[in-house]
């Protein structure tokens, strides 16, 4: 979940300093693994079986992944907060997140609130993401084209549509971005990282570490 947003806010950070992430997910079963998706189709064909969840996944939605932490936020939540400014390098960044868990096999998807330093055009703005790499802007209203998670099934890309302002406060975007967990958070992300690490001759002290 975090590495599909990390994807889509690192060109928006070089070019306008983002200073606060506000970010609510919506997380596929295939997150939790084997046992979820079971749970989920056992449910769904009115079939009592062994559960992943305390509560029943299937026309429901948890907001609860992974064990709370004395702070009342979820591991989850703290890791993509944490995760967040690792990787994009910037501890500066203030993160605040909700997970949730929904009954989707496709893959995660984010609804994310991003408030600026510096003023945006959203036109520059939607350009930068269209020319980032792994991103692919899916944002056309007045078709009903935006990125859900069955489009984004079994692809490497991040996806990411209803770009617009939030009018309540200055230099604030809402967007929102879609990608499969299975592709990008695992196997996909897996080999970009080691494609990354060659291309960059960093290898060697990669493994050396």
């Amino acid at each position: 979940s975090t590495i599909q947003m990390v994807v889509a806010l690192k060109p928006l950070h070089e070019k306008y300093k983002i200073k606060r992430v506000v970010v609510s997910t919506y997380q596929s079963v295939t997150g939790t693994g084997v046992k979820a998706v079971e749970q989920l189709f056992n449910e769904r064909k009115g079939i009592d079986g062994p559960k992943a969840y305390p509560y029943t996944i299937d026309l429901n939605v948890i907001p609860q992944i992974d064990v709370f932490t004395e702070n009342g936020y979820t591991k989850e939540e703290m890791k993509m907060i944490l995760e967040t400014k690792k990787i994009m390098g910037d501890d500066s960044i203030q993160v605040t997140a909700t997970t949730v868990r929904i009954p989707v096999m496709g893959g995660h998807s984010e609804s994310v609130n991003i408030e600026f330093a510096n003023d945006f055009d959203l036109a520059e703005l939607r350009e930068l993401l269209s020319n980032a790499p792994g991103v692919v802007v899916t944002d056309d209203i007045a078709n009903l084209k935006y990125p859900m998670p069955l489009d984004a099934h079994d692809k490497d890309e991040v996806f990411v549509g209803r770009i617009r302002r939030d009018e309540t406060q200055p230099n604030t975007l809402n967007c929102w971005i879609v990608s499969d967990n299975l592709r990008k958070g695992a196997a996909t992300n897996a080999i970009q990282i080691a494609e990354y690490l060659a291309a960059k001759n960093l290898i060697g002290q990669a493994v050396e570490a």
